[in-house]
């Protein structure tokens, strides 16, 4: 079955630097575009970026442009969120996803990202 697994979250100062990765298994990896969402408690989620099949289109929320960078190993099946001059308001869960078609939307568990002094 899908499955999408997140690492590399964690606690970091204003103006620091984290890189997410999630590993993606039980489809074709190198078919499929892949998502960032983000979620604080009582809020929606909120998509922040995406890349194509491929890995070399990428596309960012307007509040993370210029500071993430999101890859796409096809090799390692894995996606990477690069997050650069981190501030207070990007404290949240970061999840992975991939829509495979009507009724195929997968996630990942999450992983807890908190910038704070």
């Amino acid at each position: 079955q899908v499955q999408l697994a997140e690492s590399g979250g964690g606690l970091v100062q204003p103006g620091g630097s984290l890189r997410l990765s999630c590993v993606a298994s039980g489809f074709t990896f190198s078919r499929w575009g892949m998502n960032w969402y983000r979620q604080v408690p009582g809020k929606e989620r909120e998509w922040v970026a995406r890349i194509n099949n491929f890995g070399n289109i990428p596309s960012y929320a307007d509040s993370v442009k210029g500071r993430f960078t999101i890859s796409k190993d096809n090799s390692k099946n894995t996606v990477y969120l690069q997050m650069n001059s981190l501030k207070s308001e990007d404290t949240a869960v970061y999840y992975c996803n991939t829509n495979l078609g009507p009724g195929l939307n997968y996630w990942g568990q999450g992983t807890q990202v908190t910038i704070s002094s």
